[in-house]
């Protein structure tokens, strides 16, 4: 019928999402963005607007897909603080060896392209990874961190997440990242030196 469009909206957006995830922003160009969709300018451009607003909605959609991982793997209940450490780099860890998508992390590569986003991109990007904190912090005091360590676990946690993405860009084997995850779950056990 005319009018009507003739391919899958939501299969187009996934793929502009792995579009921008290989690339990051800057490097995810028209071209691109039409070779990787499958859409030629007119239908990318009707369809989503311009390239901020496809990346926006990108960025929605991972989300989407992503952080209800997390929320279950934060949910607990955990018998400690490194058990939630543990539950939540490991979400990182299968997104990371899934061999269906780009290596690392759309938000972690959009988090380092923040120049290059529109005030509303980077609004998005923030607001993002505030909330992976706040929920880091949140059940990291489920199981039984004091306010100030589970504010600086969560912090130290969500870096080594976003480090994880970065390193696996960078062609780091999925037992070299395994390594450094379990790393920062040995840091969060507490010394028995501590008095």
């Amino acid at each position: 019928m005319a009018g009507r469009k003739q391919f899958d909206v939501d299969e187009a957006l996934r793929r502009a999402m792995h579009v921008f995830w290989r690339w990051g922003y800057s490097e995810a160009s028209i071209d691109r963005l039409t070779e990787g969709t499958g859409l030629g300018r007119g239908a990318l451009y009707g369809t989503f607007g311009d390239k901020s607003a496809p990346f926006r909605k990108s960025l929605q959609r991972y989300a989407q897909t992503y952080h209800p991982l997390y929320e279950q793997a934060l949910s607990g209940p955990h018998q400690s603080p490194s058990a939630v450490v543990a539950a939540y780099l490991q979400v990182a860890l299968n997104r990371i060896a899934d061999p269906t998508v780009p290596d690392g992390c759309l938000l972690t590569v959009s988090a380092t392209q923040i120049p290059a986003l529109d005030a509303e991109g980077r609004a998005m990007v923030r607001a993002m990874i505030d909330g992976l904190r706040a929920r880091l912090e949140q059940a990291l005091l489920a199981a039984g961190a004091g306010e100030q360590e589970a504010a600086e676990l969560a912090l130290c946690t969500l870096a080594t997440n976003k480090s994880l993405a970065v390193l696996s860009r960078a062609g780091f084997s999925g037992g070299a990242l395994a390594f450094l995850a379990a790393a920062r779950q040995e840091v969060t056990r507490p010394s028995p030196h501590r008095g």
